[in-house]
């Protein structure tokens, strides 16, 4: 394993897990990380689904540029600090509360109660740490201030009513997730949010889905149909599980990935700042490409298609209205696939950042319907390919709209490693 970080010593090591929190391996970085995507799972009124990604990506780059204004070493992301000093553990802390407050206004006094507990555990008041977080948080807040994000009153998206043509789908009551039946486009305006890194956010847009007419439509029409429906399908008990095991939350899902490594690989808080930094600014981009796709393509959802089969133009695609799919669909469109785009992202970004495909760890569901609650992967690239093929299980995407995601997040992932928070030497 080729890993890019920082050296240290036998006594550094030791010292650090002398001082670990409560949770085995935990510091101030996976803390913070922690309690950021609890946070924003728990918000009232939930966030749309793919916000969190944006989200956790505003804290993890404040937190980096705090750390890194002590630590150097590192390109910042946005924030130079200089003269900065302190704890880096009180940089963390107040630049992830800072962050937090300024997305969840409403959580204040939670937020603050946690800060107020972390800072008597680990550091004085006093700390010029506390400083360098909060300038740090700062400047991420007014670099935001403006990006696109929860735009006043945004037009809803309802897509079209010609074949091939996204509209809103139904709902079926015991099949996560549970979307509103026939709601409009979840948070249409993050196709024109401003990347985090990218140029933009139709950098990586794909030529499209393929025509109604053609083989690769029909054989990826009658592969959903058969092994994505939700009665008499194609699938095996084991099949079916599996597809359930990926009906997941992935922000808290891949989130928990990033600090599970970090626990295992990286005793230095630098290095786990930039660890998250990379995989979550990776997401978040991934998240604005497939927004920027399904806006510019609104291709229809399987269920649609299915139902409309029989006048698709399309003679090898029969129809069935009463057709319906393993776990209900999402209220967006199916070109490309969010799932695949950030899930494509975190792999690839976690094999940059460790130098390495090969890599041993676990994913652990959010999906209580699944019987197998974990799956131990030896390769990062092993779990993003389990994902194409589980959300055409589930019944929610055609094959190409899961292998061109994939696709996109890994040129994301690539171009963000190869453009951001990279060694200053």
């Amino acid at each position: 394993m080729r890993f890019q970080f920082r050296m240290f010593s036998a006594i550094t090591i030791l010292s650090t897990m002398l001082a670990a929190p409560a949770y085995a391996g935990e510091d101030a970085v996976t803390f913070w990380n922690r309690t950021a995507v609890q946070t924003f799972l728990a918000a009232v009124p939930a966030r749309p689904a793919p916000i969190p990604f944006l989200d956790v990506a505003m804290v993890q780059i404040a937190v980096y540029d705090a750390v890194e204004a002590i630590d150097g070493g590192f390109e910042p992301y946005h924030v130079v600090i200089p003269g900065a000093s302190g704890s880096k553990e009180a940089a963390t802390a107040k630049a992830a509360h800072d962050m937090l407050v300024n997305l969840l206004p409403a959580q204040s006094s939670s937020l603050d109660t946690i800060y107020q507990q972390y800072q008597a555990d680990h550091f004085p008041p006093n700390d010029p740490g506390v400083a360098v977080g909060a300038a740090a948080a700062a400047g991420i807040i007014a670099l935001r201030a403006n990006d696109g994000r929860f735009p006043p009153n945004p037009d809803p998206f309802n897509g079209g009513t010609d074949p091939g043509e996204w509209r809103p789908t139904p709902s079926f009551i015991g099949s996560p997730p549970a979307p509103p039946s026939f709601a409009p486009m979840a948070a249409p305006w993050l196709a024109d949010v401003n990347p985090f890194a990218l140029r933009s956010g139709d950098q990586f847009r794909p030529v499209g889905p393929p025509p109604l007419s053609s083989d690769r439509y029909t054989k990826a029409y009658n592969e959903v149909k058969s092994m994505g429906a939700r009665f008499n399908s194609g699938r095996t008990l084991e099949q079916t599980d599996f597809a359930l095991f990926w009906a997941l939350n992935y922000a808290s899902v891949w989130n928990r990935v990033f600090r599970d490594l970090a626990e295992a690989n990286l005793p230095d808080i630098g290095d786990r700042a930039r660890l998250f930094a990379l995989t979550t600014l990776a997401m978040a981009d991934a998240a604005i490409t497939a927004w920027d796709s399904k806006v510019a393509f609104h291709f229809w959802r399987p269920i649609t298609a299915i139902r409309l089969g029989d006048s698709d133009t399309n003679p090898d695609t029969v129809g069935d209205p009463d057709w319906e799919p393993l776990v209900n669909t999402p209220n967006y469109p199916d070109f490309t696939s969010g799932a695949n785009n950030v899930t494509g992202a975190a792999t690839r970004a976690l094999a940059l950042y460790f130098g390495t495909d090969d890599m041993d760890f676990t994913v652990r569901t959010t999906n209580t319907a699944a019987i197998q609650q974990t799956r131990d992967y030896s390769r990062f690239s092993d779990a993003a390919a389990e994902v194409v093929i589980a959300r055409v299980y589930q019944g929610i995407h055609f094959d190409f709209a899961d292998v061109e995601a994939r696709k996109q997040g890994r040129h994301v992932a690539d171009w963000v490693f190869g453009h951001f928070l990279r060694p200053v030497d």
